[in-house]
């Protein structure tokens, strides 16, 4: 997971964010490649690449973000949306900018299919953790989506950030449908951007 850099997305700056899943056990092999385009200033999601290669499903999904006009385009087909929608890597990215206290629950309702509201962020509690990049105080979110994917429901999400002004995101958490996905922060290449 990483941040390429800021790209002209319809006249807006746009972080552009990669996710990249790839591996496998015995005969399941999962290699899974997400791109986002986020607005820098309100977060809100412009685009949104997918390519899914999982085993014996495949799929590849472009959507284009309209927040102005509550409407996304999904490979040609328009549909309804909201006004500050997030897809699913935009949502990592938001989680970090929301104040965020222990024991409490949070309800957004911006995730960028309507039906699929709201998003749902329980701040579960405080821990110290050591991954790659060195050892944290961190703070554990349950963040869920009515979806499919990482964020699932089903799927038992955590997440850890940095439990100061970075919110730096430490570790990543999922259960799929063959065991449990685990993400860490490897490093920190410039930390005058984030």
């Amino acid at each position: 997971m990483s941040v390429v850099g800021v790209e002209d997305i319809r006249g807006r700056p746009a972080y552009h964010t990669i996710f990249d899943i790839k591996g496998g056990v015995l005969f399941f092999r999962v290699d899974d490649h997400y791109e986002s385009w986020f607005d820098t200033t309100s977060l809100v999601s412009l685009k949104h690449v997918q390519h899914i290669d999982e085993t014996s499903y495949k799929s590849d999904k472009t959507y284009e973000f309209y927040p102005e006009r509550a409407v996304y385009v999904r490979n040609g087909q328009e549909k309804p949306s909201v006004s500050k929608p997030l897809d699913e890597g935009s949502f990592i990215y938001f989680m970090r900018s929301v104040p965020l206290e222990v024991g409490k629950t949070y309800e957004f309702d911006r995730y960028y299919n309507a039906e699929r509201n709201p998003v749902i962020i329980r701040v579960d509690r405080r821990e110290r953790i050591k991954v790659p990049a060195g050892e944290f105080d961190a703070l554990v979110l349950k963040p869920e989506i009515k979806s499919k994917g990482l964020f699932s429901e089903s799927g038992q999400a955590e997440v850890w950030l940095a439990d100061d002004s970075t919110r730096y995101i430490l570790r990543l958490k999922s259960k799929l449908p063959v065991g449990t996905l685990y993400l860490e922060l490897k490093d920190i290449e410039n930390t005058s951007r984030r």
